[in-house]
């Protein structure tokens, strides 16, 4: 018998290439091993993403897009969506709004994943403003622009219907309230992680470094010892 509580379609929007893959490739990786078909949307091109003065930004970019594609296909994901918005400059504007709408609208999922709009001073790293950014317009897409006839007409001039998602999960929350279970899958997940090789500084550490990171979440939920999870907000948009 089939699960009726897992969804049949999930569009997961991040920032950033790799923030997707930090928040949630346990739980996308379980996810299509069930059937679920998962589309990710990226909002920015990521170009900010190097310390080196001499980098080729337009080259970054592109490289960062390929990384993503890797990453995504490791966990089973063959669509990713790159809005192009530029990096460490998002703000959740009526554009953005408009360009995560019409993406749900093509999509229809039964769920989307995003970044909390709420900073975390846990974890402020997982606090980058355009994170915050994107967690906001993401939502404000979701309740009402995505739903709504009225907002983006344009969106309806390409023939797209509103459509309403009837749940989010928010990544990084400090208000988490649900895990999911990676510890079958967390090899994946690194694996996704290594493939954003212009991201990482340390390949060998970082699976010691994501181990007792979601280890350390499995013990908060109660999960066992040696379980390893990753935690969202859930949010009811009905």
């Amino acid at each position: 018998m089939s699960d009726p509580t897992l969804p049949e379609r999930v569009l997961v929007v991040v920032a950033h290439p790799d923030d997707v893959d930090f928040g949630a490739a346990g739980t996308v990786a379980t996810l299509t091993s069930q059937g679920c078909s998962v589309v990710y949307c990226v909002v920015s091109d990521g170009s900010a993403g190097s310390s080196d003065p001499n980098v080729d930004l337009s080259t970054l970019a592109k490289t960062r897009e390929t990384e993503q594609r890797e990453a995504g296909e490791t966990v089973g994901v063959h669509d990713v969506v790159f809005l192009g918005h530029p990096d460490g400059r998002l703000e959740p504007g009526l554009g953005m709004r408009r360009d995560i709408s019409r993406v749900i609208r093509q999509v229809r999922p039964d769920r989307v994943i995003t970044q909390s709009p709420e900073r975390n001073y846990e974890r402020i790293r997982a606090s980058h403003p355009d994170h915050l950014a994107v967690g906001e317009a993401t939502l404000r897409a979701v309740y009402p622009d995505a739903r709504n006839p009225y907002a983006h007409p344009e969106l309806l001039a390409e023939g797209l219907e509103p459509f309403e998602v009837p749940e989010v999960w928010l990544m990084a929350s400090p208000k988490a309230d649900q895990a999911v279970d990676i510890t079958e899958v967390f090899d994946l997940k690194v694996a996704a992680l290594r493939a954003h090789r212009t991201q990482i500084d340390d390949p060998e550490g970082l699976a010691k470094f994501v181990r007792e990171w979601t280890s350390a979440t499995a013990q908060r939920f109660g999960l066992g010892e040696g379980r390893l999870a990753e935690a969202f907000q859930v949010v009811d948009t009905r």
